[in-house]
């Protein structure tokens, strides 16, 4: 066996490799509309949160992802709806909402003492113990998210550039918001076992931000960033197999090293990439 192919001989590698590069791919795609959105502290925020909904699924005896994700959507639409108000900003909107609901998780995880579920690798993530249900809800998630952007995209590109005329044009800004937001939360669900809470926000936002630096199209941003996620998701897979080291760290600094060379190349070149193409 060569080392490529030595660790396809296990199958809990072969069904993390698969969920790496399907993860990979989705917080790459995603992650293009929260850092042109500059909505990229809601990914760090909302990870935070959606791990206090998973614990109070559990100690309300509620299938994992389901509570997770209604906790996780709620939280972004209470964001939404108290970022609206003059008087308060949205930094500190998502600050109140995600840090009060990880507070909860906390309180009931020191209150409870006897939990079934490893809430450890929820916080770090634990790729290697990936079951065919997380695999089955990650390619699930994968797949809807990119329907969406497919059938929204128009309406998606408007809210990112100028929402405020938006709504002239018949983009039901209420409705795609929602829409985005049951997005972000399935999403961060989904990848919560392959990269943990803490990481999430970084395979979010590393692949689009390199993106960004490469191409001045919206649409080849999407594409270059789904397969940079995929790419540093399953080449880091193989790394930490290789230097027995975490997985979703891995595929993490992976995202960070190619965006310092990214940036390091475009800098020498004298390259200044323009801002996206805008809706017309």
């Amino acid at each position: 066996m060569n080392l490529a192919s030595e660790p396809l001989a296990f199958e809990f590698f072969r069904q993390g490799l698969a969920a790496s590069l399907l993860v990979g791919a989705l917080c790459g795609m995603l992650g293009v509309y929260i850092v042109l959105r500059r909505m990229s502290y809601i990914g760090h925020g909302l990870s935070h949160s959606v791990f206090g909904g998973a614990v109070i699924g559990y100690v309300a005896s509620l299938n994992f992802y389901l509570a997770a994700g209604i906790w996780g959507f709620l939280s972004a639409l209470a964001i939404n709806a108290t970022a609206r108000s003059r008087r308060i900003g949205a930094d500190a909107a998502i600050g109140i909402v995600t840090t009060a609901s990880f507070a909860i998780g906390v309180a009931l995880i020191s209150k409870t003492r006897s939990f079934t579920r490893n809430f450890e690798a929820a916080l770090f993530g634990n790729i290697l113990g990936v079951t065919p249900l997380d695999l089955l809800v990650v390619a699930l998630v994968t797949l809807a998210v990119a329907t969406f952007i497919l059938l929204f995209y128009k309406q998606l590109l408007f809210l990112t550039f100028d929402p405020e005329v938006a709504p002239i044009y018949g983009v039901r800004v209420g409705l795609v918001d929602s829409l985005f937001a049951l997005a972000m939360a399935a999403t961060i669900v989904a990848s919560i076992n392959v990269v943990g809470v803490t990481l999430i926000a970084a395979t979010l936002v590393i692949p689009s931000t390199t993106a960004r630096l490469l191409t001045d199209s919206f649409g080849r941003m999407i594409v270059i960033s789904t397969l940079i996620g995929a790419l540093a998701g399953g080449l880091g897979m193989y790394v930490s197999y290789w230097l027995d080291v975490s997985s979703g760290a891995t595929i993490v600094l992976l995202e960070a090293a190619l965006f310092v060379v990214v940036l390091l190349a475009v800098s020498i070149a004298g390259r200044r990439p323009r801002w996206v193409e805008e809706p017309r």
